[in-house]
């Protein structure tokens, strides 16, 4: 009788009720009000999100630390009016190539009439979805603020979740983002973004390491095995070599090297053990992983060696290298742009034969703490044995030729053995690795204290011991709450000093605007002077319309640049003017106001009577035209 009179009232024997009841509430009215509130609850709850709230606080971050960078996005650029701009050109070009003709992408609009310009120096392809965004000079400019400034964030996001799956605290993790990404080094590049953009380092070993199911404070736990993030954390990390080698080169090397460290390392377990560690779904995620990072890597190398290959000059010896060598003093000394440590450190930086790649201080802060983290520490003693000695490996790495006997052993060792690596004239970048590990060591004391601090924060029962959870139920004899806020207060220290220690002055000069008799000019053109910064100027000025043109600028001149610049000295004659019309140029754009003092001075006086061109003057700017037709037809 009771199973059918629950039947009959729409009830289950174990209590679940599948109709209406005397427990059921009442009806909301309509149901609208209710499906809105569950959708605000959702939606909050989603904000709330620790990796949401993380990635919001990195944007926020990244345009409070690198401001004025957003002030006046379209005419202004941080650092200086050199490298920015051909990062401009670089992002804008890519992008062009990807939808007109993506089979062209390597063969770019400069160093006209060459092949493989694009990859005269590094790319930043992986910033090429952004290019597709806008077209133009300012367009080109406001693209590359705004990348600045999310390199920054993502540099924080990598951080920050990198150390969190270690074993870290969010207050921990917080401090060695921003600790990584608005370290005081970092200031002496902020014309380069291709130093600036390393969130995808840090972002690819979180996500490896989140799928492997590992951490720093747990070790190895195959029940946490995500091989989706395997192959996540593979694809970060293809996407930031493709953001150029002169970063990317080193991270390939340590996923290289740590692979066959854990091959090894399986290999003994399954010799001892007569087991697997891994399953198999996680092998089958590396190896697709692997394979698609593999191919990029191959694609990107195979494409850098076919310049070297038609361009011999373009090849580094070890001499750069040595020049670039920091030396120990360099690891602390700030860049001018810091406004914390910049005046303080100029005595030091005076000593420094090029300062912008040898004041390397991480942060007074980052260096304190992580000395701390090698005996406090929520990380077992050998992780921070490891993390110490990888500080001591990479810093003696990052003083190049200045450690040993000229660096050997030592950076130009590798320079020796591994392919590619003389390519990395700068040593003292290897501080990207020794300020990431000193963050982990830093997160790792942060956290030890802010867990005892938790433990002390615990009401004590009447016995004096603190409250289990086990324990039968006693009256908790409450702490003070003084020793707690100080606490916090002290655990919220750390992190306020890496913020004002990532304080910039960096300069925002205005972008030279572009001649508007380039769009009067028929393609190929040259751009006369043809040297120095000027030429990155003309390729951002390119990127209206992107236009061929012989100018470019690279760390070698190509030789068929360098008879262009050698016969147009003496432009307009009859030798310069036949060569350039074999060479396919059809217009030659003279600015007089930058001639004075280089090889073209005298240029814009020079007639042109009776050599078969004509010349036009555009709001100051000189178009001569090859073709005598192409001056009625502007382009």
């Amino acid at each position: 009788m009771q199973a059918i009179r629950r039947k009959l009232l729409g009830t289950s024997s174990g209590g679940d009720q599948s109709g209406p009841n005397q427990a059921d509430p009442p009806p909301r009215p309509g149901g609208e009000p209710g499906r809105l509130a569950t959708v605000g609850r959702r939606a909050w709850g989603l904000l709330r999100h620790e990796w949401v709230v993380a990635t919001f606080a990195g944007v926020a971050l990244a345009v409070l630390l690198t401001w004025p960078t957003l002030r006046h996005p379209w005419t202004t650029i941080p650092g200086d009016i050199g490298d920015p701009t051909l990062q401009a050109w670089q992002v804008a070009w890519a992008g062009h190539a990807l939808l007109t003709d993506p089979l062209a992408l390597w063969h770019s609009n400069t160093f006209f009439p060459e092949s493989y310009t694009y990859v005269y120096s590094d790319t930043l392809l992986g910033y090429a979805p952004a290019g597709l965004l806008g077209h133009g000079v300012e367009a080109a400019v406001f693209r590359y603020n705004l990348l600045y400034v999310l390199a920054h964030a993502l540099a924080f996001v990598g951080a920050y979740a990198l150390v969190r799956q270690l074993g870290s605290g969010r207050t921990a993790a917080a401090v060695a983002g921003v600790a990584w990404a608005f370290a005081p080094w970092r200031l002496a590049h902020s014309g380069h973004l291709n130093i600036l953009s390393i969130g995808g380092i840090a972002l690819c070993l979180a996500m490896l390491a989140r799928g492997h199911g590992w951490s720093l404070r747990h070790g190895h736990r195959p029940a946490l095995h995500r091989p989706g993030w395997i192959v996540a954390g593979w694809l970060v990390a293809a996407w930031q070599v493709s953001l150029g080698f002169g970063i990317g080169l080193p991270l390939v090397y340590f996923l290289a090297g740590t692979g066959l460290v854990v091959a090894a390392g399986l290999a003994w377990s399954r010799w001892r053990n007569g087991r697997w560690v891994l399953g198999r779904r996680v092998v089958l995620a590396n190896l697709i992983g692997g394979a698609v990072f593999g191919g990029v890597c191959l694609w990107l190398a195979t494409t850098f060696l076919q310049v070297v290959k038609l361009n011999p000059q373009a090849r580094r010896d070890l001499t750069w290298t040595e020049w670039f060598s920091p030396p120990l003093r360099g690891y602390f000394v700030a860049p001018a742009d810091s406004w914390l440590w910049g005046d303080y450190h100029e005595a030091g930086r005076a000593e420094l034969s090029w300062p912008p790649e040898m004041a390397l201080l991480p942060g007074v802060t980052l260096i304190v703490l992580a000395a701390v983290g090698l005996s406090y520490s929520v990380f077992r003693v050998r992780h921070r044995v490891l993390l110490g000695l990888g500080v001591l490996i990479t810093g003696a790495l990052g003083l190049g030729s200045n450690l040993g006997d000229r660096g050997d052993p030592g950076y130009l060792t590798l320079s020796r053995l591994l392919p590619g690596w003389d390519a990395l004239r700068t040593p003292g970048r290897m501080m990207v690795w020794t300020s990431l590990l000193l963050a982990i060591l830093a997160a790792g004391a942060i956290t030890q204290f802010g867990s005892e601090l938790s433990r002390r924060a615990t009401p004590l029962d009447a016995t004096g011991s603190q409250a289990a959870e086990t324990a039968p139920p006693r009256t908790p004899r409450p702490r003070p709450a003084w020793p707690r806020l100080a606490g916090r207060v002290a655990l919220l220290l750390p992190l306020l000093l890496v913020l004002v220690e990532g304080v910039n002055r960096t300069p925002h000069p205005a972008v030279p605007p572009a001649p508007a008799a380039l769009r009067s000019a028929a393609e190929p053109l040259l751009v006369l002077p043809s040297d120095g910064l000027g030429e990155l100027h003309v390729m951002l000025w390119s990127t209206d319309g992107f236009p061929r043109i012989a100018n470019g600028l690279a760390a070698f001149v190509p030789d068929r640049q360098e008879q262009i610049r050698s016969m147009s000295m003496s432009f307009p004659d009859p030798g310069s003017i036949e060569f350039l019309r074999q060479t396919g140029i059809r217009s030659v754009v003279v600015m007089p106001d930058r001639l004075a003092g280089t090889p073209w001075d005298g240029v814009a006086t020079r007639p042109v009577d009776g050599l078969g061109i004509t010349r036009e003057e555009v709001h100051g700017v000189l178009i001569y035209h090859l073709d005598p037709g192409d001056g009625e037809q502007p382009r």
